[in-house]
């Protein structure tokens, strides 16, 4: 995956004065940014403490702020805002601090939905639901990186609010923390990681045989279907057909491969390239025969 480039940052920084429009508690609230007139989410600890609308404020250097003209997976940045609690709002921002040490420049624009999807677990969490993600083993391999980041958000639940959150939910933010970094949304996200789940099964319904997620060949297929929506969003093309070939040599592959590929074009909308099949087919067989003769 290709990392972002960012043209527009979501974070503000510079020594500008803010007119308080609405506090949100005492470490945020939102303001107006005086030459641009534009709205804004400040963050900072105590940065709000005992003001009141209408006031100046000139944010230190260690402040979070964030643009709320940003239109985002879940909706506008600013609808958001006013539809999730602080502490969420405050826990995704800490969140992607951690990001930022693991990853250097991140889009942090991502803590809107971050503190949505948060909201929202919290509320379950509070309320005694559960959620099951059955991609949770797949998302922590898969995105290794980003699923050690995003469990830093067990600590803060903790230490904030005295809730203990599982690792099904620490996937979906994993998730979030791999959209801010590659240029892919969580939805897509989610995808691949179905497309390598369904590709993993396929290959053991046929041979009868579980196959690690630890495996250099689950490795190799995770990798191969990464780098085929990469090549789907970004329009790049493979070169050499090898189809005919597939289809002939290895026609259980080739079924199975069309299928997943046909299915990926349905979920993530995007155009899957027929001569992408052929080179799934050859990755399954490979799995195929691997383990088969164990």
């Amino acid at each position: 995956m290709r990392l972002r480039f960012f043209s527009k940052p979501c974070l503000i920084t510079g020594k500008k004065m803010y007119r308080i429009a609405k506090t949100l508690n005492h470490n945020s609230f939102i303001g107006v940014e005086e030459s641009s007139n534009q709205e804004y989410l400040v963050m900072g600890k105590g940065i709000a403490f005992g003001k009141k609308p209408g006031q100046r404020v000139q944010p230190g250097e260690d402040a979070r702020i964030y643009s709320l003209t940003e239109l985002t997976e879940r909706g506008n940045a600013r609808a958001i805002v006013q539809g999730v609690s602080p502490d969420s709002l405050e826990l995704a921002s800490a969140v992607l601090d951690q990001a930022e040490k693991e990853f250097g420049k991140i889009d942090r624009s991502i803590v809107f939905p971050m503190a949505d999807h948060l909201d929202f677990a919290i509320r379950r969490i509070q309320n005694g639901e559960q959620i099951s993600n059955p991609l949770t083993d797949d998302i922590r391999v898969m995105f290794y990186k980003e699923y050690k980041v995003a469990s830093c958000i067990r600590e803060l639940l903790k230490e904030r609010l005295q809730i203990e959150i599982d690792e099904h939910e620490i996937g979906y933010i994993a998730l979030h923390v791999h959209s801010a970094i590659v240029e892919e949304n969580v939805s897509q996200a989610m995808e691949v990681a179905r497309a390598v789940r369904e590709s993993i099964s396929l290959v053991e319904n046929i041979t009868g045989h579980k196959i690690d997620i630890m495996s250099l060949s689950y490795n190799r297929l995770m990798n191969h279907i990464r780098y085929m929506v990469a090549r789907a969003v970004s329009g790049e093309k493979l070169k050499m057909n090898i189809n005919d070939y597939m289809s002939v040599k290895f026609p259980a592959a080739f079924r199975a491969a069309e299928k997943i590929c046909k299915e990926m074009e349905t979920s993530l909308k995007l155009p899957m390239e027929d001569i992408e099949i052929g080179y799934l087919a050859m990755h399954m067989e490979r799995m195929m025969d691997r383990e088969e003769q164990e």
